[in-house]
């Protein structure tokens, strides 16, 4: 099978991922602008923003860099005890994380992570890290948020030489017709993939206009797995609990174990979300609704 057009912006921002990752990883001066080892951290976000904030909460405070709690900027709070706030846009102009910076009015240190260097949050936050190298033109968001990542995985001292092997893996495999074809997808995800398996529902939903839900994989045992059936996908980030594979396999559908690093098997699922689009005479660069930022009115 093939994927979607190679002209459509999308397209060519997926296939740049592992470059973009690698640069990411090299780039020591902005990983250092990141909150030190031991402050208590807010990550805020909207939409993709969120669910990468997530992982990166989870991997910073797990490998012991301190405190760090994820928020939807629109449900941020702002009074809390906190040393920093990372806020993550990849326009700089959302109008909720705008407000959020601004009601903070200068009671703790904001550190933007933003994809236009132009943008106004630049001038609200203490510190701007911009990367226009990562930002995007199709409205679905794919190499700037997992370029944030790969900055976010190596500041916290990791090597993402494996990740990027594995994004180039997975952005020459063969996609299987079924994957394609699917009626609906569950994405599950452990720990900091779980912010995956939200980001991998969305992105489908956003490219392809498809029936897609996401759940911590625990989870999925407790009530969504009936919504499994053939013609199905459960596709699982990083390692599945023990007995998952055989519950969903009784009931028909197919159970997609991830083999790569959980942020290139994202890159699969961009992929997939693209092909399907394709398939369906959809825009992947303009899906219906919605807009690069969401810019409220007054």
């Amino acid at each position: 099978m093939t994927d979607a057009r190679p002209d459509s912006h999308m397209a060519a921002e997926l296939a740049s991922q592992p470059d973009l990752w690698q640069r990411a990883a090299d780039a020591t001066d902005l990983q250092a602008r990141l909150p030190e080892r031991g402050a208590r951290v807010a990550v805020i976000g909207c939409g993709t923003s969120w669910f990468i904030a997530q992982a990166y909460a989870w991997l910073r405070e797990a490998g012991g860099y301190g405190e760090t709690d994820a928020f939807a900027a629109s449900e941020a709070p702002v009074d809390r005890d906190y040393d920093a706030v990372v806020a993550l846009t990849r326009s700089g102009t959302t109008t909720e994380v705008l407000d959020f910076v601004t009601r903070l009015n200068g009671s703790v240190r904001t550190i933007g992570v933003i994809g236009d260097e132009e943008s106004p949050l630049v001038a609200r936050v203490d510190d701007a890290i911009t990367l226009p190298f990562a930002d995007e033109q199709s409205v679905v968001q794919t190499r700037f948020a997992t370029t944030a990542l790969a900055l976010f995985r190596a500041s916290l001292g990791e090597s993402l030489d494996g990740a990027v092997a594995d994004a180039r893996t997975a952005l020459a495999e063969e996609l299987a017709p079924e994957l394609v074809d699917a009626e609906q997808y569950t994405f599950l995800g452990r720990g900091w993939s779980y912010g995956l398996a939200q980001e991998a529902a969305l992105k489908m939903r956003e490219a392809s206009q498809s029936w897609t839900e996401s759940y911590p994989s625990m989870e999925y045992r407790h009530g969504p797995l009936a919504i499994a059936a053939p013609g199905r996908v459960t596709w699982q980030f990083g390692a599945a609990p023990e007995g998952l594979a055989a519950d969903v396999a009784a009931t028909g559908a197919r159970f997609e174990q991830g083999r790569l690093d959980p942020m290139a098997e994202l890159v699969r699922v961009h992929r997939v979300a693209l092909a399907r689009a394709e398939a369906r005479g959809l825009d992947p660069d303009r899906p219906r609704s919605l807009t690069r930022s969401v810019i409220l009115g007054s």
